[in-house]
């Protein structure tokens, strides 16, 4: 299974669930920004989870079909469209050679998720097929997809990629009725974000604290994979002290020396010497990955024991979703 990339957008790589396992070697995680839609893309065809994936930020991207083609996608950049039809989401859609399929807006968020049966076929590189940017590696040649790049599928199928394409094959574009209810995975609130009270945090002034947790926060035009840029109330600090450089993940938010917030994202440093107010709840680091500029998001404290709680159920759900679709698919089609 093949595709030509027939127009890239504003930012399309292929990612995975990261490289967690470097970074003690100061090799940041990176992977997809929105962990969630990537899993449920892959499986939707059977896929193991952590199988590689296109991440397209925004829409006005494009791809042709070389070769007859089982897919899904999942997320809230983009809507996928043949011609004048629509393709679902969350569900496996077979494609047939020669289709053209447009990425067009959508307002919800701003990262889609293509996934292909078998997984997309690049390079791993320390234990990951994400791509990195900055330092020029994994994906596609280290690098953001280009107009006229040729990405294929593994040839080795999964007994679900083989009983979903022998389902779905034919002449015309075919799916199933059925599909992966994503919203039930996400809170009904997308823009309230669970947060825990960083190393630093009272290094803060109490007022400012207060704030944080208060009054709305708009995700700022500086956001990228790195970081996401926050406006708002100014984190003024009680205690003015030089912090040696110190760990961070993704999800930490860091007050700069202005008093302004960067919460960081997948493909953020290892070490970073600004005090860590807070560290966003694993379980809210997709909702955070659909922010664009202009968004109002909101903070709420929780305990880790709370965000672990949280992370815990969502991955047990989702470990149910796997089994049950495997079954059904195996057993019932």
């Amino acid at each position: 299974m093949q595709i030509e990339i027939t127009k890239p957008g504003m930012l399309s790589t292929v990612q995975d669930l990261g490289r967690s396992q470097s970074r003690s070697n100061a090799v940041p995680v990176s992977g997809a920004m929105d962990t969630l839609s990537a899993r449920i893309a892959n499986l939707a065809l059977g896929n193991e989870q952590t199988a590689a994936v296109i991440e397209f930020t925004y829409a006005d991207a494009a791809f042709k079909t070389q070769t007859d083609l089982l897919i899904a996608w999942a997320g809230d950049g983009a809507k996928l469209q043949l011609d004048e039809q629509m393709l679902p989401a969350n569900r496996p859609l077979f494609i047939p050679q020669g289709k053209t399929i447009k990425l067009v807006n959508n307002r919800t968020g701003c990262r889609t998720y293509l996934a292909v049966a078998g997984g997309w076929n690049v390079s791993v590189v320390l234990g990951s097929r994400s791509t990195y940017i900055t330092a020029g590696f994994g994906g596609l040649e280290g690098r953001a997809l280009q107009k006229g790049d040729v990405l294929q599928a593994f040839g080795n199928q999964s007994e679900i990629n083989v009983k979903l394409w022998n389902t779905l094959a034919g002449a015309e574009i075919t799916f199933p009725k059925w599909s992966i209810a994503r919203p039930l995975f996400l809170p009904a609130d997308r823009r309230l974000i669970h947060v825990m009270p960083g190393p630093e945090a009272d290094w803060l002034e109490a007022d400012a604290i207060a704030g944080f947790y208060s009054e709305p926060y708009r995700v700022g035009s500086r956001s990228n994979r790195m970081g996401i840029g926050l406006e708002g109330a100014k984190m003024t600090r009680a205690i003015q002290a030089e912090l040696l450089s110190a760990a961070v993940t993704p999800g930490t938010i860091q007050v700069t020396n202005s008093n302004n917030m960067i919460l960081l994202m997948a493909d953020c440093q290892t070490t970073g010497g600004y005090p860590r107010m807070a560290q966003v709840a694993a379980v809210d680091l997709p909702l955070c990955a659909q922010l664009k500029p202009g968004d109002e998001i909101r903070f709420q404290q929780i305990t880790r024991q709370e965000a672990e709680g949280l992370l815990v159920e969502r991955e047990r759900e989702l470990k149910r979703l796997e089994l049950r679709l495997a079954e059904f698919i195996i057993d019932r089609i």
